[in-house]
Parts: C-alpha cells; structure tokens; sequence
C-alpha cells in the first residue's frame, strides 16, 4: 500500500493533458510525448513510467482520454529515453476470449526501442502455471522485473537518406543472408564487428555479395524477438528470428551495444551505396506469445480478442494458421493498421527496399479485411467495419519502385493493402511460370548450367 501510495502522490507530479489518438505509440514532438494506445475492450489502462535507468517502475498514469478505442495522454514533461510500458484493467475470461491481467507489465505495439532484458519466469503467464485448472486460473504476481520495457526515441533523427539502387525486376539477383551469420566467420571484418549490422555494412561483406553477382540481400527477420523458453532451458537461442515482439524496432542483439536503429541505418546506407537493394524477411503472421498457455507479454494482454484470431466456436484457444500458437487478425482495423504502419516505418525512416512475408496466406486466409470505407468486395475479403479516423490502412507512401516490391506477396502499389493477398494467390501460377521462363531464357543466354545458378555462394570464398 505504500508503495502504491508513493506511486500515485509521484503521478501528481507529472503534468498530464488530453493528448491525441492519432498516431499510435509514443511520440516525441518536440515539446513532450504522446502516448496513444489502442484496446477496444479494456475498462482502464496505466501507462507505467520509469526511472532514469529503466530498473525501477516509479510511477503510474490512469489514462482518462478515449477515442475510437485508442486510448491516450500528452505529457510535456516527457523526454526521448524515458522508458515505459502498460497495464490493462478488464475482464479476466478465458472461455470469452478475454485475457486481462493488470498484475502483468506490458510491452507497447508501436515501441521503437527497448531497455532491459527479457527473462523467461512463470510470471509472465497471465494464469497460475500448474495450476489444475490450466488457463482458467489466475495470477497476481508482478512480472515487470522480468520485461524489457519501451524507450521513447526521437524519431525527427538524421536519417541520411541516399539514393535508392531501383534495380529493374529483371535484373534482380537477390541474395537470402542472416546478419550474424555472415559476417562471424569472415576473417576480414574486424573480430568486435562481426555478427552486428555494422559487419554486415563492413567492406570486406559487401564485396563479397556485390562478387556473387547480386543486386539485393535479403535479410532473415530483424523484427526486436525473443528466444523461446525451451531453447533457452537448453542453453541455445532463436537463431532465426521468426518470434517477433517488436514489429517496429530492429533486434538489439546484432546492434553490438551501440544504438539499434542508428546502426541499421548506417548498413541500409551502405549497402544503398554499393548499388545493393535491401529486402526484409518479415513475419507479421504470429508473435511471440504462444498459444493460450504462453506469455502474457503485449497483444494477449492489451486486447486478446482484437488482435488475435480465435478458434471457431472456442474462444479459449487462438485459431492456430501460423503453427506458432497464435495468428494475428488482419481482420481486424486496427490491426492491418498496424502491420500498414510497421511497412511504412521500415520502408520510409529505416530506407528498406522490399519486404519479404512469411506465411503471406495465413495473413488473409478467411479472413474479412478491411479496405477503408468503401465496402467494396475482393473476392472473399470484404470490408467487415467501418474504419476509425486515422486507421485506414491505405496505400504505401510512393517511394518509388522499391516500396512496391514484396516477396511471397502481392505488388502494394498504390492500392490498399486488402485484397492484394487474394489476387496473389491467383496468380501465383502464372507468376512462377514467367519466372521459371525468364530463368530459362537466361540460362540458354548466359551457357550456365542449372548446378552452378543454384549452388550456394559462401560468403567467406574469395
């Protein structure tokens, strides 16, 4: 009770204004911080606020302002670094799709960066672990010391944009590469820069891919994620990548302690300037989160029903399309918001090229997306609601050629995001026969055999 007592006469201190619902996260303008967040069925959410060093929770903000289910505060006291996070008040029922649990400290959808490590404990579950009744059960202990939290960033940063390479479509040679993993053997990369996006960037990688042959790499997931807790046990983490909790943030571990984004910048520069195109893996499919006996960690938490598709006839369990434990519901306004709203960051500030999706299909497979306020029908997908102001997916700024090119999903263009993935997966035959044609073509052009196109080039021969 002292504690909480502390909290509130702390929270006094803080000046708190109405704020703004658009846009989503927490946004520095120069004068304080907006922070917006969307839950459409939670009765009350507490932006948490911590101190210098992120270690402590030291005060608590009831946010009173709602618009379109966006909840959200102005603070003019806030700076760039202040780390954050949130709980939500609301039901606790499993069996409706519900999952609230304002014991557990939560990660923002939109965080930029993070401070702290993620450390795998019972905590995070939102029910009581072992418990007989399972999920139905519930838990009251506090998992903020286990969470990474969210830091404010001022996103109005130099990002020393350059000239974009537009290599012609049939003229691409894309390369598929892990940042660690190809720079930590290369013996030309300097030994503390191996494994990190400024290794990547070095030199000696570039002129090996720029030596293959090709004219874009793309990047295996660099979305912030986390290590699975039976790898961890084991002693072993998520090499891989595809365990996002962080669609707006490029992964800590391979920034080599220097600023993330900074250096994810400085590799796009770089790689721009070699005439190298750069293509992101991105995973927008499921989260880290589990199915119903996972953590609870940010979406499961926030607002369980909105961004989670759940089972038919049982909304206990999440509708499993990912074979990860949950998928996501681009059905869902808000959340092809989202997923909208991670492209435009990584395509726009963070000077991406393409992205790559995994498990396009399962992002529309029976689902109803929305395509703004139109109504109109895209073969199966149709418009379900009526999109809130400033939620309306709509088309990809037009960066030219490159903003446009996606792997293992349709061309966005400058068309809505919905019903793209229903065309694709009509043409996706077509396609793959004008590629198999094209490829053919080249090969009786160029007298190179099928054994040497397909061989593998190691980053690491000269």
């Amino acid at each position: 009770m002292n504690a909480q007592r502390q909290s509130h006469e702390q929270a006094q201190q803080w000046r708190v204004l109405p704020g703004r619902a658009h846009p989503l996260g927490a946004t520095w303008d120069g004068g304080g911080v907006n922070f917006a967040l969307f839950s459409e069925h939670a009765e009350a959410v507490e932006l948490c606020l911590f101190d210098a060093d992120a270690a402590r929770e030291a005060v608590r903000i009831r946010l009173s302002e709602r618009s379109d289910g966006v909840w959200h505060a102005y603070l003019p006291d806030a700076r760039p670094g202040q780390a954050y996070g949130y709980r939500l008040h609301g039901p606790y029922d499993p069996e409706n799709g519900q999952r609230f649990n304002p014991h557990k400290l939560l990660i923002d959808p939109y965080a930029r960066a993070f401070a702290g490590q993620f450390r795998w404990t019972d905590a995070h579950c939102g029910f009581r672990a072992g418990h007989a009744r399972g999920d139905l059960s519930f838990d009251r202990r506090d998992n903020a010391w286990a969470m990474p939290r969210a830091r404010v960033v001022d996103q109005a940063c130099d990002r020393g944009e350059g000239r974009r390479p537009h290599t012609p479509w049939r003229d691409s040679v894309i390369c598929e590469a892990h940042v660690k993993g190809y720079s930590m053997m290369n013996p030309q990369v300097p030994a503390h820069l191996r494994g990190t996006y400024a290794g990547f960037a070095h030199p000696a990688s570039i002129a090996r891919l720029v030596a293959s042959g090709a004219t874009a790499v793309e990047l295996l997931p660099l979305h912030e994620f986390i290590d699975e807790r039976m790898l961890v046990q084991n002693e072993k983490v998520n090499y891989w990548g595809y365990n996002s909790i962080g669609f707006f943030a490029p992964a800590a571990r391979y920034a080599g302690g220097r600023d993330p984004a900074t250096e994810f910048r400085a590799m796009v520069r770089a790689l721009h300037e070699a005439g190298l195109e750069v293509i992101l893996d991105v995973v927008y499919n499921h989260t880290a989160e589990g199915d119903e006996l996972g953590p609870t960690l940010s979406w499961r938490g926030i607002d369980n029903r909105s961004y989670y598709r759940l089972a038919a006839g049982d909304a206990r369990r999440g509708a499993d399309l990912s074979g990860c434990g949950n998928t996501l519901d681009l059905g869902h306004p808000r959340v092809l918001q989202m997923v909208m709203d991670s492209l435009r960051f990584w395509a726009c500030e963070m000077q991406v090229d393409g992205f790559r999706f995994d498990l396009a299909t399962a992002l529309a497979r029976g689902a109803r997306i929305e395509a703004g306020r139109t109504g109109a029908r895209c073969g199966r997908l149709r418009c379900a609601r009526r999109v809130p102001a400033g939620a309306a997916p709509g088309p990809l700024p037009g960066a030219g050629q490159a903003d446009r090119r996606t792997l293992g999903c349709s061309h966005l263009g400058n068309r809505p995001f919905s019903g793209g993935l229903r065309r694709m997966e009509r043409s996706l035959p077509r396609r793959a026969a004008r590629l198999l044609a094209d490829r053919k073509r080249y090969l009786r052009r160029t007298g190179t055999t099928h054994r040497r196109l397909l061989r593998p080039v190691s980053p690491h021969r000269s």
